[in-house]
């Protein structure tokens, strides 16, 4: 038996004494922290009335989809990068949606090209470098983390996690598998450990001496800023935007779907529509540290100051289709071995 909805919801005081019952509703599955999604949430409902209950899952949205079928409560899936929302799309779980206001709000490398998914924030993957052993300028590619200069200096998390192989599928996507296989190849004999844990434990690494350069997404510097003992891990490096040599910086997305069972459609697209509007983009880049999406938007103040950069344009749908020519390649140089 499935879990029962975890309920998020806002109502308004009537009279000081008691709120009247919300009969709206639009039920989401979700891989995003609950925290990150109960300031959205909760403006939402006040907005609109209607009621938001999230079902937060570690993993399986896919298998649950599929075992609940057309009975399925769920009317949106919110997900953390392209690879999970292609997945739910590729399993004919999703609806195509049409929406004037979600094309002006998304940008077209920001959407599948068919309407069934669009994205929310995105998130830069860049290189974390230690302030006092890597120099400025030093990287500025990511081609350049397989020159031999950084053997013994690079930390990372498993090749096969999702945010690395959505990288590896934009390195085939700019310059084909063979040169990708040679450049794992390149960057695997610079690792200075086996790659483990996630993106802040190999900027503690760094801290701690073990290596000089990692990769990680960009909103893990706002988190660890946050938190007592982490902190120390993040003042002791900085960000560095690397761009590929033929395009810009490789961003990943939250996004959200609509899915093919929907008992909630109408309330399920004036919410995706609300999560485009600038209100809810500016709510949620601040709750998560991410880049919004939406035009005339600005990232939160501490954001802004890691720094500039130009993302890469290439529709993220284009990269998703690579991910199993990506994992493939990761598998046959052994990068975790």
């Amino acid at each position: 038996m499935f879990a029962p909805f975890r309920t998020i919801a806002i109502t308004a005081l009537a009279g000081a004494i008691a709120a009247p019952a919300i009969a709206e509703e639009v039920n989401l599955y979700s891989y995003r922290q609950p925290e990150l999604l109960k300031p959205l949430t909760d403006a939402f409902t006040e907005e609109t009335g209607i009621r938001v209950n999230v079902a937060h899952l570690d993993k399986g949205m896919v298998e649950r989809l599929q075992a609940e079928g057309d009975r399925s409560p769920a009317d949106l899936v919110f997900t953390v990068d392209i690879s999970r929302l292609a997945a739910v799309v590729e399993a004919g779980l999703t609806q195509p949606v049409e929406s004037e206001t979600l094309l002006a709000n998304v940008p077209d490398a920001y959407h599948d090209p068919d309407g069934h998914w669009w994205g929310l924030t995105t998130r830069a993957r860049v290189v974390y470098a230690s302030k006092d052993r890597v120099a400025d300028g030093e990287v500025t590619t990511y081609e350049d983390l397989a020159d031999p200069k950084w053997q013994g200096r690079i930390c990372t998390r498993s090749g096969t996690h999702p945010y690395n192989v959505a990288l590896v599928s934009a390195m085939i996507h700019h310059h084909g598998e063979d040169y990708t296989k040679t450049w794992l190849e390149g960057v695997k004999s610079n690792l200075a450990r086996k790659p483990q844990g996630n993106d802040r434990a190999q900027v503690k690494a760094i801290w701690a001496g073990e290596c000089d350069i990692s990769l990680g997404n960009t909103y893990y510097m706002g988190a660890m800023l946050q938190d007592d003992e982490q902190k120390e891990w993040a003042d002791s490096v900085r960000l560095i935007f690397p761009v590929f040599e033929n395009g810009g910086a490789h961003v990943n997305i939250s996004g959200v779907a609509m899915t093919k069972a929907a008992p909630n459609r109408e309330n399920a697209l004036k919410m995706m529509e609300f999560l485009t509007s600038p209100k809810a983009q500016k709510i949620y880049a601040q709750a998560n540290f991410e880049y919004p999406i939406a035009p005339g938007t600005e990232a939160d103040a501490l954001v802004k100051s890691w720094g500039s950069f130009t993302a890469d344009d290439t529709n993220l749908m284009d990269l998703a289709k690579l991910r199993p020519d990506a994992l493939k390649l990761i598998e046959t140089v052994d990068f975790d071995g």
